[in-house]
């Protein structure tokens, strides 16, 4: 490998991890105190609360007759060992013993096998709702969210950080519950036998919780990175993934595995380091088990030979000292799941307690059409304050026209559309659309009413049917039909293998980018909005299949206050009013006529899509200003 190869491959490497460690606007920072019992805490309120509730309450109670019959049978076992090493034991009396500890056992298995199917019943309830009111919370964020949120990473946390969710509630939430009450129940019990041998009996379990205080204090920023590194791996490979003809265009393949490879490596190195601290509490545990059965022992005979207790008791002592260490070990083992899934749902956590950044007004209104006015009141916006995107834009559109959007790349024409619809809300000024102001109506109506057609078209993996439906709930065959037939899409729809019942790939692959285009024009006559928005639509066609869409958008727009936006600047010449964005602000408006006619910077731009056509004046008089 030259010298040069092999910076290039060093650089990679740097920027790849600069440029994933700087992703990472909705992870809790490092120096986030400890909320492991509060993530804990939460994660079980899905499965414990709300309608959930009483049933959790009674699988708890029977689940708790089930380890007071268990924390029973040590104790009917010593009183039966008392009556044989008694003089003179009565036989009908040792018999009674060992009957109640026989049914003590079968009430166990009894009460334990339904607490514990109610209890993981509602373990996979919890991670229904758990995943449910992440999903939905989504749906309710405002496109800002997403659009500093990168995709993998949002990926990630919805499968990644659910699954270590899902493996504490299939594995260790009702384990658990009964290690708690079962510990508890065993030092009362053990309290009113003999308060002397109880304290010898807990003499390991301060140590047994000190260990797992160390082991947590270690793993718990374990876990925490180890999520963050699968977000980073995933969100790396979603990216590649999604790019593979970038990177197959560009020979880019093997910097792609071997970036992938050390993502990979990295959640293997945090991964086997969170694990071994956690895993190696439980071979601790069992050496302290065993100790703490030798000291029981131990000191019990020193009692007995005493006076000041039975053997009965000692015995009894040593099975509860026994049932004391297997909750514990049960907690010890569960700690990997259980720091994982504090982990994991810290993650979601953060996603769901995002708030919308664009909320309806406390008295927000429906929005009422009366034809489709729509003003622009000295608008200024930023997607980051204090960098101004839109400054001063006034305009009026009135309803039914089209009105043209056109300027340099970056200067600001989608952000205009992303305000009008309300995916923003704007710094200051005002817009109103018949009059009504759109931050005071509810995003719903407002967007109920306005029609979208993007230059990418985006479709489900679902049938072409399905996907004009889509654009409205209650949508018959024969309205989707009918708009496919005025989009232009019929013809070439029927030609499908199963006509509007084919199955359509991701994104829909499977059609041509002009096939698309045609089917999101159908599906927005579907919709049948009062006001429509046009996006590039026809700058990925050819010239052909544009004016099977252009003749579709015609029939779209008709009786529709619409507005375009487009490289093409052929495809406005016809609007009523054209705006020309450059550098955030609205520097020139009319119609085409009227701004060749001006020479100026619509001028400008237009003749520099017919080179040779610009006369004196040159593109490169005019600044083109981003945003």
């Amino acid at each position: 490998m030259t010298a040069t190869a092999q910076s290039s491959t060093q650089a990679d490497k740097t920027t790849i991890r600069g440029r994933l460690a700087a992703r990472k606007p909705i992870t809790a920072p490092p120096e986030q105190k400890d909320d492991t019992l509060q993530v804990v805490r939460r994660l079980f309120a899905y499965m414990a609360s709300g309608e959930s509730r009483r049933e959790f309450i009674k699988g708890l109670t029977i689940r708790l007759i089930g380890v007071l019959a268990l924390v029973a049978m040590p104790f009917f076992t010593g009183m039966a060992i008392n009556v044989v090493t008694a003089p003179g034991g009565d036989f009908n009396q040792l018999l009674l013993w060992l009957v109640l500890a026989l049914l003590a056992g079968v009430l166990y298995l009894g009460f334990s096998a339904v607490g514990e199917r109610i209890l993981a019943r509602l373990a996979t309830t919890g991670l229904y709702k758990l995943q449910r009111h992440l999903f939905e919370h989504m749906q309710t964020l405002s496109l800002s969210f997403f659009d500093r949120q990168p995709l993998g990473e949002l990926m990630s946390r919805v499968t990644n950080d659910t699954e270590a969710v899902s493996l504490f509630y299939e594995t260790a939430a009702a384990p658990m519950i009964r290690a708690v009450f079962q510990m508890l129940f065993i030092v009362v019990v053990m309290t009113l036998l003999d308060w002397q041998l109880m304290l010898v009996a807990l003499l390991i379990v301060p140590v047994m919780l000190l260990l797992t205080a160390v082991v947590q204090r270690i793993s718990t920023p374990a876990f925490a990175k180890l999520q963050e590194e699968l977000g980073e791996l995933s969100g790396f490979q979603e990216e590649t993934i999604a790019g593979h003809k970038v990177i197959i265009a560009n020979l880019r393949g093997d910097w792609a595995a071997e970036q992938s490879a050390e993502l990979a490596g990295g959640v293997f190195d945090v991964g086997t380091r969170a694990f071994f601290t956690s895993t190696v509490q439980f071979p601790l545990t069992q050496t302290l088990t065993m100790l703490e059965i030798v000291i029981v022992l131990v000191a019990g005979s020193f009692m007995v030979l005493a006076g000041d207790t039975t053997f009965g008791v000692v015995v009894a002592f040593m099975s509860y000292t026994a049932l004391l260490a297997t909750p514990l070990s049960d907690i010890a083992n569960l700690t990997a799941t259980t720091l994982n899934a504090a982990a994991g749902g810290r993650r979601v956590f953060a996603i769901i307690d995002e708030a919308p950044t664009v909320k309806d007004a406390p008295a927000a209104s429906e929005f009422a059409f009366q034809g489709g006015h729509v003003v622009f009141q000295d608008v200024d916006f930023s997607y980051v304050p204090g960098r101004k995107i839109l400054r001063h834009n006034t305009f009026e559109a009135l309803p039914g026209q089209k009105i043209g959007i056109c300027g340099p790349t970056g200067a600001g024409k989608s952000t205009i559309i992303n305000i009008l619809t309300r995916y923003y809300d704007i710094d200051q000024g005002a817009i109103l659309i018949d009059g009504q102001n759109i931050s005071q109506l509810t995003q719903a109506s407002l967007r109920q009413q306005i029609g979208v057609v993007l230059q990418e078209a985006f479709l489900f993996s679902d049938t072409v049917m399905n996907n004009l439906k889509y654009a409205r709930e209650g949508a018959t065959d024969e309205e989707c039909i009918a708009a496919a037939k005025e989009a232009n899409a019929h013809e070439f729809i029927m030609q499908l293998s199963d006509g509007y019942n084919t199955m359509l790939t991701e994104r829909g692959a499977n059609l041509s980018q002009g096939q698309r285009q045609m089917i999101t024009i159908a599906r927005a006559m579907v919709a049948n909005p009062k006001l429509l928005v046009l996006d590039e639509a026809t700058s990925n066609v050819d010239t052909r299949t544009e004016k099977l869409i252009q003749a579709g958008l015609q029939r779209l727009m008709a009786g529709r206050t619409s507005f375009v936006i487009a490289h093409r600047l052929s495809t406005i010449r016809d609007a009523d009013k054209i705006l020309v964005v450059n550098g955030g602000e609205i520097v020139e408006a009319g119609t085409h006529d009227e701004l060749m006619a001006a020479r100026g910077f619509y001028y400008t731009l237009y003749m520099s899509q017919f080179k040779g056509k610009a006369g004196e004046i040159s593109a490169d008089a005019v600044d083109f200003v981003s945003t």
